[in-house]
């Protein structure tokens, strides 16, 4: 069983446009922009071939699937579900945030800080937590498309929904890590693609994608940070054509490589970058050097610590060539990789430690407004991320990065604000709304 997953945030609302908070009412309505980008979303979604398009019942929603829905080649139902309507934030529906910190004082920290522990009283006094009851909602979704499709493979399926839904079924698939709820974001209109797999009677998730607004002819979306970091995988080499380990092996980037790199550059170039970091190894650093070509006075800091995982004895094999002489541990390593410690190499968990020591120093260097690039590795960058979203290292394979993919994180002063991952694995400008970058081999 495949699935894939394409979630859509609804476009710009009358709510929205004022600073209101929405939640569950559906008084708030598509603007004439949130139409525009719902026209823009379909366009680029028409060459997908979906098999079920299920959407929230609230205005808002429905109007901006219906008008994706007119660029498809085909009529199609669209199916209303009661599981994909907003967080239910009762009287908060309708106030700016000013005003709900001013009459709620004692529990807005906790809707900003820790919304999952977040309690509020309806009409009749009983009290809930509403993105708890999300989460139940997010996960009767799931329970239902997993029992629909459960016997079909290569399936695409479009849903539309809101801010806190959507990340909330982001979140469930990814095993629901602790204070996840602010650790992602998802602008008006933008993509986000899950994929879901079953292998052995498991589940297996995977973002391919995170937040993508290209196709609304912006590029990355608004920084909300007081600094920021473009952490990026080093274009296409030959073995990640060919499907080999290549470790720590310098093989140097190949002719789409170095074109990858040159169409992430004009992807970021009104990107004015202050600073600059690089795995020490060549296909990283050259990778670099091309998106700064503009900027070739900016130095570029190669830090060793982010040099890929060591496959060892691995390195410059065909997975078939090692499945013939490590059969047990080849496996393991696609289903239990924290177990493994590669012949005469390294462990996942050895990758994360030194990856994440050498990111939270260039984290701790930022300065406000600082724009920084990161040019890495496959397993460097999966594991940064997955600490960053709070799941463990052995979650790798939760987590997609192509090669010149674009993921965005938003840093803050204040200690108490976790970093965001504002966009994950942009790919869009090598390619489709599909990530189409080689798979490589780890």
């Amino acid at each position: 069983m495949t699935i894939r997953l394409v979630l859509v945030r609804h476009g710009l609302s009358s709510f929205n446009e004022k600073g209101l908070i929405q939640g569950r009412t559906d008084d708030s309505l598509l603007t004439d922009e949130g139409y525009e980008q719902a026209l823009k979303a379909g366009r680029a979604l028409s060459k997908i071939n979906f098999d079920s398009i299920y959407s929230s019942p609230l205005v808002r929603a429905r109007e901006t699937t219906k008008t994706i829905v007119k660029s498809f080649n085909k009529e199609q139902e669209i199916i209303f579900d009661n599981n994909l309507l907003e967080v239910d934030l009762g009287n908060w529906s309708g106030l700016k945030i000013n005003e709900i910190k001013n009459k709620f004082p004692e529990i807005y920290p906790i809707w900003k800080n820790n919304p999952e522990n977040l309690i509020l009283k309806r009409s009749n006094n009983k009290t809930y937590k509403p993105i708890q009851e999300l989460f139940n909602q997010a996960n009767k979704f799931i329970k239902d498309i997993l029992r629909i499709y459960l016997d079909k493979d290569n399936v695409n399926i479009l849903v539309v929904g809101h801010n806190a839904i959507l990340r909330c079924l982001i979140l469930l698939l990814l095993g629901k890590p602790n204070h996840g709820f602010r650790k992602i974001r998802l602008e008006n209109a933008s993509f986000s693609i899950l994929n879901i797999s079953s292998h052995s009677d498991n589940l297996k998730t995977q973002i391919e994608c995170l937040n993508q607004t290209s196709h609304l002819n912006k590029n990355i979306p608004n920084q909300i940070g007081d600094s920021r970091i473009f952490l990026i995988r080093h274009g296409e080499t030959n073995w990640n054509k060919e499907g080999r380990f290549q470790g720590q092996i310098d093989i140097p980037l190949n002719e789409n490589g170095k074109d990858q790199a040159r169409k992430t550059f004009d992807y970021l170039r009104n990107i004015s970058f202050n600073k600059a970091f690089s795995s020490s190894m060549h296909r990283p650093f050259e990778t670099a050097k091309i998106i700064l070509q503009n900027n070739q006075d900016l130095k570029i800091e190669k830090i060793d610590s982010l040099v890929e995982i060591s496959h060892g004895l691995w390195e410059g094999k065909l997975e078939l060539e090692i499945r013939e002489k490590w059969p047990i541990l080849l496996k393991n390593w696609h289903e239990k990789p924290e177990e493994v410690i590669m012949p005469q190499g390294e462990s996942i968990k050895d990758v994360s430690e030194r990856s994440v020591e050498a990111f939270e120093k260039i984290c701790l260097s930022q300065k406000d407004n600082d724009l920084t690039l990161v040019v890495a590795h496959d397993a460097v960058n999966k594991t940064l991320i997955c600490n960053i979203l709070g799941i463990n290292y052995s979650n790798i394979w939760m987590i997609k990065q192509g090669n010149g993919g674009i993921t965005i994180i938003d840093l803050f002063n204040d200690p108490s604000k976790p970093p965001v991952i504002s966009a994950l694995n942009i790919t869009t400008h090598l390619g489709g709304i599909i990530d189409s970058t080689a798979s490589g081999a780890l």
